[in-house]
């Protein structure tokens, strides 16, 4: 079997499963969507029974003493049996009877409704549930579309060599053991020791309430306070990394330029960012692509070459989409093959899904430019 015959089948059993997937996401919103109709319906039926039950209630507590000042006439007529008429007497009692009748069916109406009532709250609590459950599935499905809409697709355009399947896969396991490592490590460095602190610290708040002031108290907390705001900053931080929501819902450039302001502010490090071109949102391939570059070339200049100043330029135009990425570190030398340098290789070929290309110029001592070219036309594209 060809190369070009297993790629087709592998984009066929990838449309398959795009299509299964994006059924069952309509499927699971039309039930959320009737199941939140449902409930809608149900929380003005429940409004209604339970105006109805306060209606029974006040009408019956009315009947009950009627019934009860019909019933004491009754006990006087029995007594003084003599003073009243058979017709008096026989009236008497036919309405006490009728008015205790009316209040036995009113009291079993009013018990229905409050059976009602109770059913339609549990019901109502169900659809809440269903609803819920509904809008979760539909969010992990479209994890799983974006997924095979978009990552995957990214891997199986790298991989349209043959030869070089086995070494991609290779080293995508390697990238993502690396990748990791890395969140492993950030995540010990940062937010579990300062947990480990801020445990430590609520533990001397404590002692230093029952056994010194109550201001050294209050300070201690303050202090736990500022690492807790610490912790938080570096959890969101290491989110942001990850993925940044702004790239979905703000589009390229403000995502681009949040990332270079945050992470100047984190490592202390200037970076001046500026755009040119066209300033619309661009397919959704490109964006992720563009960003991942800017955020990779970003991280290299900082922990490999030690930079102080990073400038990024992106410049959208008509039919290409430019983007340079340059440094004042201590620069490399291009021509010397590089072991496990899996950032610039993962940058190449991400840059290679677009049939761009990527430039690197850089010497010892003397800093680092990258420059990055992806055609680009939005008729084509989108």
């Amino acid at each position: 079997m060809s190369v070009k015959t297993r790629e087709k089948d592998l984009d066929f059993i990838l449309d398959e499963m795009v299509e299964v997937v994006e059924n069952s996401k309509d499927e699971i919103f039309h039930i959320g969507e009737e199941a939140r109709s449902e409930y809608e319906i149900l929380l003005r039926e429940l409004e209604y029974t339970k105006q109805k039950v306060l209606e029974y209630i006040e009408d019956g507590d009315k009947l009950e003493q009627n019934v009860r000042y019909s019933r004491k006439r009754l006990s006087e007529v029995s007594k003084y049996f003599d003073r009243y008429s058979e017709k008096e007497i026989r009236e008497i009692y036919e309405s006490t009877h009728e008015l205790q009748t009316k209040l036995v069916i009113l009291r079993q109406e009013e018990r229905a409704l409050r059976y009602k009532r109770d059913d339609i709250e549990r019901r109502l609590k169900n659809l809440d549930q269903t609803v819920k459950r509904a809008e979760n599935l539909a969010n992990k499905i479209s994890v799983i579309l974006t997924y095979l809409t978009d990552d995957f697709r990214q891997v199986n355009d790298m991989i349209e060599e043959a030869k070089e399947k086995q070494e991609f896969g290779l080293k995508i396991i390697e990238a993502q053991e690396e990748e990791r490592k890395r969140i492993s490590r950030e995540i010990h460095d940062g937010p579990a020791q300062m947990l480990a602190n801020i445990l430590l610290r609520s533990e001397l708040v404590d002692r230093t309430f029952r056994e010194g002031s109550p201001e050294d108290a209050l300070e201690e907390i303050r202090n736990v306070r500022k690492m807790v705001r610490s912790s938080l900053y570096e959890v969101r931080r290491i989110i942001y990394d990850l993925r940044p929501m702004a790239l979905d819902d703000l589009g390229l450039i403000p995502t681009i330029k949040k990332y270079a302001s945050t992470t100047s502010d984190y490592h202390n490090v200037n970076i001046e960012f500026t755009s040119m071109g066209e300033l619309d949102r661009i397919n959704q391939r490109y964006e992720i692509a563009l960003f991942r570059l800017a955020q990779e070339a970003i991280q290299n200049a900082i922990k490999h070459a030690e930079a102080t100043l990073i400038t990024v330029n992106l410049e959208i135009c008509p039919k290409n989409i430019n983007l340079v990425i340059k440094d004042n570190g201590k620069g490399f030398d291009p021509t010397i093959k590089r072991d496990k340098s899996f950032g610039l290789m993962g940058m190449r070929e991400r840059v290679e899904m677009f049939d761009g290309i990527m430039d690197i110029k850089s010497s010892i001592g003397k800093g680092t430019k990258v420059i990055i070219q992806v055609p680009y036309e939005r008729a084509l594209v989108e």
